[in-house]
């Protein structure tokens, strides 16, 4: 059966998350957008793990998980995010790192060996270990062989393992005798698959997508497509494992542009730039004269060494681009994605079509146009054939997505 998966989304203990963030309200929002497994979210958090210990209970022996007392098909995976900040080779490193773990018993005892040497697991969904990623890769392998580490957005300049700023090279420079159990990244919102396939190192490592969200609307922005047999955490630690693209049908990508980090730029200024160009102005803001934050085009072309017209995409899991149900409705309507118009016609949408990814993946040009206005139908198919233009985000700016032109947005408002 096909099963869209989201491994990474935070819970309301994390910085920056919605405070109303709680179990049910992530298998709402799983159900609208149409995610079948979806993370359980922060488990190192004491008073979380607790709440995860008191309302989830294991699904036939599966080591997947569903919420008590309500009948839902979604089911949670035992995965979290923590935060590594050490020094290695006179350099401070900041790389994010997703965990998973077969059940919450070897959660539990992951988080008592952090408590244990000094973590301060209170403070964060997204705790910081003055550790190395090497240190708690150990630690979990210690506690579990099945336990897997995803470095987390793997390129984005701040905390991530190829981060600009503070990151690596290479894996085996962050992992050293341990690299063998990397057996996957994830892309983050700013790069997709084709952009990793040009690094060599990657070529045998299973390229994984997640929302990392922070609230329901955001769950499933990007995911993963698996064909599952059992349903099963070890099946879907094999097919991750072994690269299985028959089982491993796609990943959902945001279109890389749209992410915060895809170009060089100055947030401050309002200004972006390509590598390139950042290049030639010796990496400094032009209007400020202050050091640009090098986004994540540049640092993959820093480390490639595969040109993308040599890349065999027959040897990749492949991918689809997607921009969400709520982004094209409020540029078929040219207002904001959380107004009250958007709102309202997405979920009518979403409930004449059972879910979100229907809308986007599934439903025909013809069956589309029997649930929303012949223009907007036009646009997702537009969206599908990637017949749509793209301003790049930098420096912790979103990215912009433009489908429709201003006549079709005309007609919108007087169709009202």
């Amino acid at each position: 059966m096909r099963q869209i998966i989201d491994f990474h989304i935070h819970s309301k203990y994390a910085r920056a998350t919605s405070k109303f963030f709680e179990l049910d309200v992530m298998v709402k929002w799983a159900e609208i957008k149409g995610v079948d497994i979806i993370s359980c979210a922060d488990f190192t958090h004491p008073r979380w793990y607790k709440n995860l210990q008191k309302n989830l209970e294991e699904d036939n022996n599966s080591s997947l998980y569903k919420l008590k007392n309500l009948d839902s098909k979604v089911r949670f995976i035992i995965s979290t995010e923590v935060s590594c900040i050490y020094r290695q080779n006179d350099k401070t490193r900041r790389v994010h790192l997703c965990i998973l773990m077969p059940n919450l018993e070897a959660a539990g005892k992951f988080n008592q060996t952090l408590a244990d040497r000094g973590a301060k697991l209170a403070s964060d969904g997204r705790p910081i270990l003055g550790m190395s990623a090497k240190d708690v890769l150990q630690i979990m392998l210690d506690i579990d062989k099945r336990a897997m580490m995803i470095p987390a957005h793997a390129w984005t300049p701040w905390f991530a393992v190829f981060g600009s700023k503070s990151g690596f090279d290479s894996l085996k420079e962050c992992f050293e005798e341990l690299t063998p159990h990397i057996k996957a990244i994830e892309t983050g919102l700013s790069s997709d698959p084709i952009m990793n396939w040009r690094l060599s190192e990657l070529y045998d490592i299973t390229l994984v997508s997640n929302s990392d969200a922070h609230s329901g609307p955001q769950i499933g922005r990007e995911a993963n497509v698996m064909e599952l047999r059992e349903r099963t955490y070890n099946e879907i630690i094999d097919i991750i494992a072994s690269k299985d693209k028959s089982r491993f049908l796609y990943t959902i990508e945001f279109y890389p542009e749209e992410g915060m980090y895809h170009v060089d730029g100055h947030r401050d200024c309002g200004f972006s730039c390509s590598p390139a160009e950042s290049q030639k102005l010796k990496g400094l803001c032009p209007k400020c004269k202050k050091p640009l934050t090098i986004g994540v085009l540049a640092q993959v072309d820093k480390l490639a060494n595969i040109r993308e017209k040599d890349i065999d995409k027959t040897k990749h899991i492949p991918y689809k681009s997607i921009v969400p149900l709520p982004n094209i409705i409020a540029d078929y309507f040219g207002m904001g994605k959380q107004s009250k118009r958007v709102q309202n016609l997405f979920l009518d949408i979403v409930s004449k079509a059972d879910n979100e990814f229907q809308v986007l993946l599934d439903l025909s040009e013809a069956e589309l146009k029997t649930i929303m206005p012949d223009i907007l139908a036009n646009g997702i198919i537009k969206m599908r054939q990637d017949k749509i233009k793209l301003t790049p985000g930098f420096d912790g700016e979103y990215g912009k997505v433009v489908i429709f032109s201003d006549d079709e947005r005309q007609e919108a408002k007087l169709n009202k």
